[in-house]
Order: structure tokens, then C-alpha cells, then sequence
């Protein structure tokens, strides 16, 4: 027989994600009256509106019959979508050429691992998503960089004090902490990487949660990005597409290798080898999310998940607790000094029946925190809430 992969042995015993459902299934084997509420696993709840799913069901419906009918499409994506996600998401700061759509965000992160191999150098937030870590193990990465990103430093990396390494993963707004970087800091960022021939890969997979006009939703706001920068997105929390699988990568023409070859060149052959392009259904689903009727209906979505935010952490705060995020993001943030993310995580599933996220899953600095998510349906969000009244032990 073959070898086992000696990447995947170094990965820590289990995946953040089933590691929670596992325990909230025991918990629900002891306890087969209890009513669990899940605030943890960020996954959307609400229906995708209307006018988007009729056009993936008219599309699909289409695929039935001779004049319908579509085969394989471009690897790249349809030429509509990647102008429509040029035009209405990023007021074409970027072409379409620089567009790829793709099944999903998580798995483009997962592809650009596999194009920057295995031996670069990575510098990666802390806390940050846990795919950032472990999908660059598993590519055989050895030299990976913790930038501690904490209330006491606003979230943001201390630069100054980070050395230099080949990619930089950064995520805004940020899941877990909610955080979303300013175009000060995101302009230090570019900058930083334009002095250490560094790429940013940035992951705006949240942007269309910020609210406030000054937040960059993208790096192609910040001057000189396109040098620097692959861009990371998803329909996912955008339109409820988790199921539907939909994302897209922007790799800017400018954006160059050592020896002056356009990583776009790469990214293109690689798509092009591994993946046969997004589903025809689920394209033709985003292109109906970037018609002005599904843009107004995605963004009541979004606002019904804000208002969820803002009734959790105004519970929490009234617990005395120290809450963060929540406002320009679905994700609240919360510090339980001197204890273990495992045990509060334990705590509020015993003493409340909710299900949360364990900070430390999202790396070091993530100790001490528990990751609460705004994806649910109000009369669980209000259930949890009226729970949460109760005295907090642990």
C-alpha cells in the first residue's frame, strides 16, 4: 500500500466544525428534550428571495429541452457574470478578464494553495478561518506567520513587528472577530506588501454587511492593490448561496511574479486543468443577484441578519460580557477572560442549550473568545435571547 499523505498527519486531530457538531449531537443524545440553538456554524437561514430562485429554476428547466440545453460552459465563468460582478460589485475597478467565477470561495482558497505551493512563506491573522492554516499544511507550507489580531491592537496586525513572508492572508470583515479594517489600515497593508514583494490574499467573502460608507469593501479600493492583491468572494452570505455553491477570484493583470509573469497566466491554466467551471444553474442564479431587483432583495436579507447582530449583542452586553463585531459584520466576538474557549463553549451549551464557536479554533489569539453568529431564524435569535437573561456559570 501507499504512504499516507505526511501533510494531513500534521493537521491538529479534528476540523473546528465537525468537532462542534459532534458535541452538540452527545449533548442532544443525553438530553433528547432539549431545544439547541445554534449561534455557531456560520451558515445562512433565511430563503434565497424569490426573483433569484426563479431564474435558477427557469434555467434549469431550460437544461430539459433541446433549445435550452448547455453543456460545458467557460472555465472562467459565463462572460454576463463576470461583467455583471465587474460592473455592479467593484464599479469596474477591475475588468471582467480579471474575474473568475468559480463553486465557491473556500474552494479558490483551496486552489490557491495548490498554485503558490508549497514553498512559500505565510503570514495569516490571528484568530482567522481555519482553511487559511490548514489548507496551507496540507500543501506541504512550513513557514507560517501568527499575526496576533486583538482588542488591544484594534484587530490589525502590528506590522512593524511582522516579517516579511510571500503571502499575507487577510480577511474583512473578519470572520471570526467581526472586525472590518479601515482604508487607513488597508492602505498600510498594501503598502507593507508592496515593500516586501508581498501578495495579499484577501478574503471579502462579508463585504456586503458593511454599512458604513467609509469601510472599503474591497482591496481594489486601496491605490496600488492591483500590484499586490488576489481578491476572495462568495455568494454564499451575499444571496444564501451556501448550498448553491457560487464565488469568484480576482486576479489582477498587474499582479506579477519574480521573473514578470502575470500570476493571472497561472491561475488560468490551473482552472482551466483542475475544474470544469461553476454550475450553469447556479451562474445564471448570480447573474439574477446582480439585477437591481435581487440586489434590493439580498440587501433586506443582509439587514434582517444585521438586525439579528444587534439583538444578540445587546443581550450579551447587558450580561456585562465584552462584546465585539456585530455591526458592519453577522459575527459577534466575545471575551471570557481566564477561561478556556472549550469550557465556556461547553457552559453555554449545558447551562443554555446554545451552540456557539470556540475562539481558539480560529487560532491562538483566539483563546478566551467564543464566536457567536447572526444566521438564524428571529424566533430562535429571540429564544436565545430570553435564555440568555439567565446567570452565566462556568
Amino acid at each position: 500500500m501507499i504512504k499516507r499523505n505526511a501533510n494531513l498527519a500534521k493537521l491538529s486531530n479534528g476540523y473546528l466544525f465537525p468537532e462542534i457538531q459532534k458535541r452538540k449531537l452527545k449533548f442532544i443524545s443525553d438530553h433528547p428534550q432539549a431545544e439547541v440553538i445554534s449561534l455557531g456554524i456560520g451558515d445562512t437561514t433565511e430563503p434565497i428571495p424569490s426573483s433569484i430562485a426563479h431564474a435558477m429554476s427557469q434555467e434549469a428547466i431550460k437544461l430539459g429541452t433541446i433549445q435550452g440545453y448547455s453543456g460545458y460552459g467557460p472555465e472562467q465563468g459565463l462572460n454576463e457574470l463576470r461583467e455583471r460582478i465587474a460592473s455592479q460589485l467593484y464599479f469596474n475597478r477591475i475588468s471582467s478578464s480579471e474575474v473568475f467565477v468559480s463553486d465557491g470561495a473556500k474552494c479558490d482558497i483551496g486552489r490557491l494553495q495548490m498554485l503558490l505551493g508549497k514553498h512559500v512563506s505565510v503570514a495569516i491573522q490571528d484568530p482567522a478561518y481555519p482553511v487559511y492554516v490548514d489548507g496551507s499544511i496540507i500543501q506541504g507550507v512550513s513557514n507560517i506567520v501568527y499575526m496576533p489580531c486583538t482588542p488591544e491592537n484594534n484587530f490589525f496586525p502590528d506590522l512593524e513587528r511582522t516579517p516579511r513572508t510571500d503571502i499575507i492572508y487577510f480577511c474583512s470583515p473578519n470572520n471570526p472577530t467581526g472586525a472590518v479594517a479601515t482604508k487607513d489600515q488597508l492602505t498600510r497593508l498594501v503598502d507593507f506588501a508592496k515593500s516586501n514583494q508581498t501578495i495579499i490574499l484577501f478574503d471579502s467573502a462579508y463585504a456586503n454587511f458593511i454599512q458604513d460608507s467609509s469601510l472599503p469593501k474591497s482591496i481594489f479600493e486601496i491605490p496600488g492593490a492591483k500590484e499586490v492583491a488576489i481578491e476572495v468572494s462568495s455568494f454564499s452570505k451575499l444571496a444564501g448561496f451556501t448550498g448553491v455553491r457560487l464565488g469568484w477570484t480576482i486576479i489582477p493583470q498587474a499582479l506579477k511574479y519574480e521573473d514578470g509573469t502575470p500570476v493571472n497566466v497561472d491561475w488560468q491554466r490551473l482552472t482551466t486543468t483542475i475544474f470544469n467551471g461553476a454550475s450553469n444553474i447556479a451562474q445564471r442564479g448570480g447573474m439574477a443577484v446582480l439585477e437591481d431587483r435581487g440586489l434590493q432583495e439580498v440587501k433586506k436579507t443582509c439587514q434582517f441578519y444585521l438586525e439579528n447582530a444587534q439583538l444578540i449583542k445587546t443581550a450579551l452586553e447587558q450580561q456585562g460580557w465584552e462584546v465585539y463585531g456585530g455591526t458592519n459584520a453577522p459575527y459577534l466576538w466575545v471575551r471570557f477572560k481566564n477561561r478556556k474557549s472549550w469550557e465556556v463553549f461547553q457552559a453555554l451549551l449545558e447551562n443554555y442549550h446554545i451552540i456557539t464557536t470556540p475562539g481558539s479554533g480560529f487560532g491562538p489569539s483566539g483563546e478566551g473568545f467564543i464566536r457567536f453568529t447572526a444566521f438564524g431564524a428571529r424566533n430562535n435569535i429571540m429564544l436565545a435571547i430570553d435564555r440568555l437573561k439567565k446567570p452565566f456559570v462556568c
